[in-house]
């Protein structure tokens, strides 16, 4: 698990680059609920899972294909708040939190099939 921490420790780290410091501003206006982060949680959820179905092609450790789970997703999250504020969009720290609660729901459904299935 020491893998798993270490993926999210390191997307933390990188992400308070993510937002400018006017943000916090712009940020009392982004609600915490809506469409938009219905799609932040989706998508991570999907991709977390899909990144734990990746690993397990190669990675024999569940932990390890939790952190490829984990690190497909938060990353993503993380580069799609970049872009944003690269570009001139929207960056949220709202978007990314329900983009890391998509990782978690996504890559630990993934865990539990794969605990189910190989007993």
């Amino acid at each position: 698990m020491r893998l798993v921490g270490a993926v999210v420790a390191l997307v933390m780290v990188g992400a308070p680059g993510l937002c400018p410091q006017g943000a916090l501003s712009a940020q009392r206006a982004d609600p915490w609920v809506g469409r938009d982060k219905a799609l932040h949680l989706a998508v991570g959820s999907t991709l977390g899972a899909g990144g734990y179905a990746l690993g397990a092609l190669k990675l024999e450790a569940r932990e390890k294909r939790i952190a490829a789970g984990l690190g497909l997703s938060l990353g993503a999250s993380a580069a799609k708040e970049l872009y944003d504020r690269r570009t001139g969009g929207d960056p949220s720290w709202r978007d990314f939190t329900w983009g890391a609660a998509g990782a978690a729901t996504g890559a630990t459904i993934a865990w539990l099939i794969d605990r189910f299935r190989h007993r």
